[in-house]
């Protein structure tokens, strides 16, 4: 009975071999892993950029090229001799100035008019309470499913009406309200404390000066993120001006960088040098701004 190997301890046991427990497996250091998933998110992130940076970067060096050099096969990504001569060919090759002008004054119409219009919709839509404030603005949000082309022609047949064509209240009159603007606005105004109006209104205050006074003042961020994307909206629209203006002394920016694609040749230098030049502004807008844009971005919130 003394010589019965014990099965129940195994085979090895029995047979005198060393008696081996598992090992668990060894965790990675909580650090290292964390470690690397900021690495893989920076470099997504650089491979993102990267992807959104090479058709700017591909722009400013056309730019600079010749027109045979654009036509070289393998293509270049850089010119063989920086051609700055075509940045003021282009410019004087079209009355740029006076599109310049022509943009300016359409963008700031529509951010002024989409500004009031938003602040003052979406504060109604936000703060004011009247018998079916959220069916209809269920029904201003469903107006964003309509493609924006399916109402040009209407749009055309109300101001060739009116006798607009070809003028600035043609070109700013159908801009000037802004469906997306005016929920931006809503979800703002929602997040204001009602107790800072509750005080406003035990002051004595009306409704008008509790908006103007407390809950204006307090959506700056909001609204400097709207008019930025109001202005560049309207900086970059094409097809509209090109369909409400006749003459070249009512063209933008847009068109007249359009206007370098002809039917039979495309001068492609002069026309990458005038959307550089026209690129520039929004650049410097966003640079001004942008403390503004990320804060209203923020706090707006899907609430």
């Amino acid at each position: 009975m003394g010589g019965r190997v014990d099965r129940r301890s195994g085979g090895a046991a029995g047979r005198g071999l060393p008696h081996t427990t598992a090992e668990p497996p060894k965790r990675r250091p909580a650090g290292r892993t964390r470690r690397a998933r900021t690495v893989a998110a920076w470099a997504l992130t650089a491979l993102l950029a990267a992807t959104m940076l090479l058709p700017f970067l591909w722009m400013v060096s056309t730019s600079l090229m010749s027109e045979l050099e654009i036509y070289r096969f393998p293509p270049r990504l850089l010119p063989a001799a920086a051609q700055w001569d075509n940045y003021p060919g282009a410019l004087t090759a079209r009355p740029f100035g006076r599109y310049f002008v022509n943009s300016f004054i359409f963008a700031v119409g529509v951010v002024l008019g989409q500004l009031t219009t938003a602040a003052t919709t979406g504060y109604a839509f936000a703060k004011l309470e009247f018998r079916g404030r959220d069916r209809l603005f269920m029904l201003f949000l469903s107006t964003m499913m309509v493609p924006a082309v399916v109402v040009l022609i209407p749009r055309f047949l109300l101001i060739d009406h009116l006798g607009w064509v070809d003028s600035y209240a043609g070109l700013i009159s159908t801009e000037l309200v802004s469906v997306w603007g005016i929920f931006l606005m809503r979800q703002y105004f929602r997040t204001v404390p009602r107790e800072l109006e509750d005080a406003g209104v035990i002051d004595g205050a009306g409704p008008w000066t509790v908006f103007w006074r407390i809950s204006l003042p307090l959506a700056k961020p909001a609204l400097a993120t709207l008019g930025l994307f109001a202005f560049i909206e309207a900086w970059k629209n094409l097809l509209w001006p090109l369909i409400v203006t006749r003459s070249m002394e009512m063209r933008t920016v847009e068109v007249g960088i359009a206007s370098f694609h002809g039917l039979f040749i495309t001068n492609w230098p002069f026309q990458m040098a005038a959307a550089v030049t026209a690129v520039v502004p929004i650049v410097l807008l966003f640079l001004f701004t942008q403390r503004y844009f990320v804060q209203g971005i923020q706090m707006t919130g899907f609430r």
